[in-house]
């Protein structure tokens, strides 16, 4: 049974730590080279919005895209964790959008400045229910998928992943104490793309979980 902070982990958890460009196709997508080690970046847990609520288009932002990804909730804090010992730091796994704001990150990109905005403003991270790791027994092989209107968009696996889940969260923990509750979103497949007012997205893993929210 998970514990209380971590199935309340969009109130207790600390921190929300994404990794970019972990899938080859995606990277190509969007121009960017494959990466030699994870590139990282931070979302703060304000940025969580849970189904009923709506998606926010930021201000200034002419394009929004859509990203699912897996996310894991991290059960036990930890430090330098090796990869062998990865699997016991897992509290479970969710489902989540990286919401971009796709021109805003492109501008920062140019000037070599943060993606702060483009990536962690309010609403840029819808978030499911805490899923189980008995219900996602092998999570090195599911499929994301992402529909917007009833339109499939994204249909991935992760067994594309560049770094599996023990790697990522061994790298991490390096640099981030990984604390009950954190969540660490694992990239998205190929196929991300513009959303606007009024747009429709449902998203899930497999048949093990799925949600529906609106752009508002």
């Amino acid at each position: 049974m998970a514990s209380t902070t971590v199935s309340r982990f969009r109130e207790l958890g600390k921190k929300i730590v994404a990794v970019g460009r972990n899938y080859k196709e995606h990277a190509a997508e969007l121009g960017n080279a494959v990466p030699t080690k994870p590139i990282l970046f931070l979302k703060p847990t304000t940025s969580y919005v849970t189904q009923g609520q709506n998606i926010k288009i930021p201000p200034n932002c002419k394009s929004l895209h859509h990203e699912v990804e897996l996310g894991i909730v991290i059960g036990k804090t930890g430090s330098h964790i090796t990869e062998d010992r990865a699997a016991d730091h897992i509290g479970g796994y969710v489902l989540a959008l990286d919401m971009t704001a796709r021109d805003l990150q492109d501008e920062a990109k140019k000037k070599g400045h943060p993606w702060t905005l483009a990536k962690g403003f309010d609403t840029s991270c819808p978030i499911g229910d805490l899923i189980s790791k008995d219900k996602l027994p092998n999570p090195e092989n599911v499929q994301l998928w992402l529909k917007v209107n009833g339109q499939t968009k994204q249909d991935g696996n992760t067994k594309d992943m560049i770094f599996d889940i023990p790697f990522l969260i061994s790298y991490i923990s390096k640099y981030f104490t990984l604390e009950e509750g954190d969540v660490i979103l694992t990239g998205t497949p190929s196929g991300v793309g513009p959303v606007d007012k009024g747009d429709v997205i449902d998203a899930g893993i497999g048949d093990v979980s799925s949600f529906r929210f609106q752009v508002e």
